[in-house]
């Protein structure tokens, strides 16, 4: 079956999704920011098939997340370290870690939890305005057309009933 590619759909959403559309991307990067960097560490902590995981592993360098680094020349061993662009991931993973918290655990509580080094408190993810602090509602949120939205798709009465023009 061949996968749709939404990789040039003009919505971050969509290519993300594009990007870490599978179960094992998003998982071997968390692996990355518990410390794991070696193929073999992979393998074990996620029980992934080797195939899987070479794979995903391809793909997060070749997307730039990760960095393929030689630690070993006879014979010939690599780890996986997270570049700039993957460590700003972990937002995003902290973000469905609590959305997980709050409606997947069971009556014993999350299975993890974050604790922050620099106040010692245990912690969760919030979503905040970047301007107020304030924290995003939905309901109190309109999308807008950015710069990089196609202008060809911006005269279409169907998109312009969803997003407030930014120009305007």
């Amino acid at each position: 079956m061949k996968r749709t590619s939404f990789a040039r759909w003009p919505c971050s959403i969509a290519r993300t999704m594009d990007l870490f559309g599978d179960q094992w991307s998003p998982l071997v990067l968390r692996e990355s920011f518990y410390g794991i960097r070696r193929f073999g560490d992979f393998q074990q902590e996620l029980g992934i098939p080797r195939n899987t995981l070479a794979d995903r592993l391809k793909r997060l360098v070749d997307e730039g997340l990760l960095e393929k680094r030689a630690y070993q020349d006879e014979p010939v061993r690599h780890e996986y370290l997270l570049t700039e662009k993957g460590r700003d991931f972990f937002d995003v993973l902290a973000v469905m870690s609590r959305w997980g918290d709050r409606w997947l655990s069971g009556p014993e509580g999350p299975p993890v939890r974050m604790h922050h080094l620099d106040c010692g408190h245990d912690t969760h993810a919030e979503v905040v305005c970047a301007s107020c602090g304030e924290p995003l509602d939905p309901a109190r949120i309109r999308m807008r057309t950015g710069p990089g939205y196609p202008e060809g798709l911006k005269a279409r009465p169907d998109v312009r009933r969803r997003f407030e023009d930014l120009t305007s």
